[in-house]
């Protein structure tokens, strides 16, 4: 069977629900395709969640694939591309409209300090905010910033997603891998401050 054929037969095969026809298909296409977003996005990480994006809406989009405007592969390119364009237009919206950096020192946020005058309660509270800040900058960037959007900008994840350009499912992962992170490190902080004592 000539390849077209192979990758038409992959597809049918995953509009029936076949993941393994995905993975196939996957192996098939994944270096053109991060090759070409690559090009496009210019930075790894990012091709390497637009290839995700990509195959992941061939997944769910696999029964609308119509043989009679293209190949196998030119579908998967062009969806990839567009990807790809989403995530390059999603880059430029986040530098016209940066964030507003909310200071890990502010009094609104510190909580703990407010009212107090116990210098030790303040230098607590102080340590604390410094040890949440390194342990924001220790996240990979996509995964900061949507705990940004959503902590400190207050979006809800659909919101998050609007906002960057991102599918829902993206936002959702990256928080919680985020959050996951994130409980690590304090953990040890905590783990540290609870040995010294």
């Amino acid at each position: 069977m000539p390849p077209q054929g192979e990758d038409r037969e992959l597809v049918a095969r995953m509009s029936a629900g076949d993941d393994a026809a995905l993975a196939q298909l996957y192996d098939r296409w994944s270096r053109p395709v991060f090759s070409l977003v690559l090009h496009l996005v210019r930075d790894a990480d990012d091709a390497e969640d637009v290839v995700e994006e990509a195959f992941w809406q061939v997944w769910r989009q696999a029964s609308r694939y119509d043989r009679s405007r293209g190949e196998v592969g030119t579908w998967l390119l062009t969806i990839a591309r567009t990807r790809a364009l989403d995530r390059l237009r999603s880059r430029k919206r986040l530098r016209e409209e940066p964030l507003t950096p909310v200071s890990l020192g502010d009094s609104d946020s510190g909580g703990a300090t407010l009212g107090t005058d116990d210098p030790a309660a303040r230098a607590e509270a102080s340590e604390r905010r410094t040890v949440v800040a390194k342990a924001l900058q220790t996240l990979p960037k996509e995964q900061r910033e949507v705990l940004e959007l959503a902590y400190f900008a207050g979006l809800s994840q659909s919101e998050i997603a609007d906002r960057t350009g991102q599918p829902l499912g993206t936002v959702k992962t990256r928080t919680r891998l985020a959050a996951q992170k994130l409980r690590e490190c304090l953990g040890a902080y905590r783990n540290d401050q609870e040995g010294g004592s």
